[in-house]
This record gives structure tokens, sequence and C-alpha cells, in this order.
């Protein structure tokens, strides 16, 4: 298990999301239309307050709700359970899919960062070829993340530009 995951500028939350499961299923269902480092930072504040977390923190809360709601009724209250317990990486996809908030995208980040970081078997399939959450692993390698990330956006505004529909 790695002591933080880089995610964040904040040491505190980086171990905190390593260190808790449930904290970091909730960064996850927080990225969402903000950074990867607002997102992940979300469940510190949450320990350090109740407030605004997210940029829509109406429909965020609500989202967190109703996961931390589906890990106490599902998995007992261990987040950890989603991954742990999985048989194959298919039960693993249905098991994060079935998550509120998790599609596709959410499904294939959080498995990357089971598969490379915390060594979950089940999870070495849905790790992708491109840039991923998982491959994570300090400061430096966020920022070129987030530049890689950022060069894709712009490349697709281009075309869509290009070619209008």
């Amino acid at each position: 298990m790695p002591k933080a995951l880089y995610f964040t500028d904040s040491q505190e939350a980086n171990e905190l999301i390593a260190r808790e499961p449930l904290a970091l299923l909730i960064g996850f269902a927080l990225d969402q239309q903000v950074t990867v480092p607002t997102a992940f930072l979300g469940p510190l504040k949450l320990t350090q307050r109740i407030g605004a977390i997210h940029r829509f923190p109406g429909a965020m809360a609500k989202r967190v709700q109703e996961l931390c709601a589906v890990v106490a009724d599902e998995y007992g209250g261990k987040a950890e359970r989603v991954w742990t317990e999985a048989t194959d990486a298919a039960d693993l996809r249905k098991r994060i899919g079935s998550l509120p908030g998790f599609g596709a995208m959410k499904s294939t980040g959080l498995g990357s960062v089971l598969a490379l970081q915390f060594g979950v078997e089940a999870a070495q399939e849905l790790v992708p070829e491109y840039p991923c959450l998982g491959k994570i692993d300090s400061p430096e390698s966020l920022a070129e993340y987030q530049s890689a990330k950022r060069a894709q956006r712009k490349t697709r505004q281009q075309l869509a530009e290009k070619n209008p529909a």
C-alpha cells in the first residue's frame, strides 16, 4: 500500500486518500468538472469541516451521500470491500460501475489506481494505455498528467471548431 497518492499539493490529503478507502472513493466521486487536485482535496476538507468542497456543492454533496449510503448498505461500511472482495476484473468493473457517479472513465481511473498503486490483481485489466491517475507517483507526474489532459482537451476543441456538427 502506498504511503501517499500524489493527486494534490497537500501531503496530508495525499496520505488520507492512500490510507482511507472511503476517502479514495469520495475523491473519485468528486472528480467531475474540477481539477484532480481539487477533487482529491475534498476528502480532507470533509474531515476538517463541513462546507463547500466542490464547484457544484449541492450536487456533489448528494453524490457523496449516495456513495456513502451504498458503502454502508452493500459493503458494511468498509469501502475497501468494493475491491478486496472482487473475484475478477469483470466483477470489479461491475462493482465500481454500480457506485453513484462512477461511469466508464471513473471505473478505469479508480481501477488504474488500485492496480498500479495498491497492487489489486483484479484491477490489472482496467489499466489503460493512455495517461491515467494510477501512473501518478509524484508531484511532478501529477503536473505532467494535468498538462497532457489540457493538451488533449485543446486538441478536441480545435477538432470541434474545424468540424462543427
